[in-house]
């Protein structure tokens, strides 16, 4: 599968306690990131493609993969739809 990557230049992020804050640089929009949210976005690397964000997330929260893959498909859709990742 390919690596998922996200879109750099649409954003600048932080973190702040647990969270990830990112913010859209072309609207300003805020999108904070909070548990699980922001351990599948700092699982996104550019190295990682779904299957072994999915594993790495699933080994971290000593979890079936199976039962988070629906959830994080959601997540990456949402990603992908909000312009937060690269295409391919």
């Amino acid at each position: 599968m390919t690596a998922i990557r996200k879109a750099l230049d649409q954003f600048v992020e932080t973190d702040i306690d647990d969270e990830v804050i990112i913010m859209r640089r072309d609207t300003g929009k805020l999108l904070t990131l909070p548990g699980t949210a922001a351990a599948i976005w700092r699982l996104i690397d550019g190295k990682r493609d779904r299957n072994a964000v999915i594993g790495a997330l699933a080994d971290a929260f000593e979890i079936e993969q199976a039962a988070i893959e629906p959830d994080v498909d959601e997540f990456l859709l949402q990603l992908r739809e909000t312009g937060l990742l690269a295409d391919g």
